[in-house]
């Protein structure tokens, strides 16, 4: 901020002086036209209208969303056309595990500078056995709105931002592996870091984990939740959920998440299970972080 105001003081300097500011002018840069924007508060309400959209997409298919049932294939038809119709750069990218085609959706918002992505990303599959509400509704979810709230701010961060949804991670991390590989060398160099969030809002949680494998990252989650005065503790889950599919190959990450789950790969692992305060607070750290790390 000091900075920007650098110009405008130097000319009111020279004026004072009586010194024309033409030369000036091609001294020094000109303050940048675009404010810091502070990031959003997002109301729980509007994560939870995406939570009870997965409800009936289960409801209508079986109970469940898993990889290679309708219902999975109906959640990423959702997820894909809201980032659609809000102005993403999206792309359904397939893969095939145990006979059955899986998908991933990518949104890509069109502004910051592309060698250099900041992206967010949760699993969007459940187990066959239920609908997955908070494993892993509750992150795609958040993971969405957050999305949303980046079209409805017609941000425009330094870095460019990118999301993920992924397929088949409760059969080993099948659609977001797919990806990173994918992205090959060059493609995961762009990635500044990688963000994860898997089982962000069950309703009996007063505490919540931070991964540890950043120290910066997970000072900014930190730093959200003491400011809400709720607890934090430390997590890693390597192997067990899509971050460690970006940090096989070196790529910084970092998210939020918790285990403690009474209906973990339940069938009452409903939108029931899914407090709304618990969900709204991920929304808005996830909102916090990436806002810092966008450079927005």
């Amino acid at each position: 901020m000091k900075r920007r105001l650098l110009p405008a003081l130097a000319a009111l300097l020279l004026a004072l002086l009586g010194v024309s500011t033409a030369s000036a002018d091609t001294a020094v840069a000109p303050a940048s036209a675009t404010a810091r924007q502070a990031p959003p508060q997002i109301p729980a309400e509007n994560v939870m209208a995406h939570l009870d959209e997965f409800q009936k997409i289960a409801d209508a298919n079986g109970d469940t969303r898993a990889h290679g049932t309708p219902g999975y294939e109906a959640s990423a038809d959702y997820v894909q056309s809201v980032l659609d119709a809000a102005g993403f750069e999206t792309e359904r990218q397939a893969f095939t595990y145990n006979g059955r085609t899986g998908w991933n959706v990518i949104a890509e918002w069109p502004h910051g500078d592309t060698e250099n992505v900041v992206m967010a990303g949760a699993h969007l599959d459940s187990v066959t056995r239920g609908p997955g509400l908070n494993d892993n509704g509750s992150g795609s979810a958040a993971v969405l709105e957050v999305a949303l709230a980046v079209s409805r701010a017609d941000l425009r961060p330094e870095q460019r931002l990118r999301f993920g949804w992924w397929g088949a991670e409760e059969n080993g991390l099948i659609g977001s592996d797919h990806y990173a590989g994918e992205l090959g060398q060059s493609g995961r160099a762009k990635l500044d870091a990688y963000l994860n969030f898997d089982m962000v809002g069950q309703k009996a949680l007063t505490d919540m984990g931070v991964y540890t494998h950043d120290a910066a990252i997970s000072g900014m989650f930190e730093a959200y939740y003491e400011a809400q005065g709720i607890p934090t503790y430390g997590i890693r889950w390597d192997g067990s959920s899509d971050h460690s599919s970006f940090a096989q190959y070196g790529v910084t990450v970092g998210g939020i998440g918790s285990g403690d789950d009474p209906c973990y790969h339940s069938p009452c692992d409903t939108v029931s299970n899914v407090g709304a305060d618990v969900v709204g607070h991920s929304a808005n750290a996830i909102a916090h972080t990436v806002w810092q790390l966008g450079g927005a």
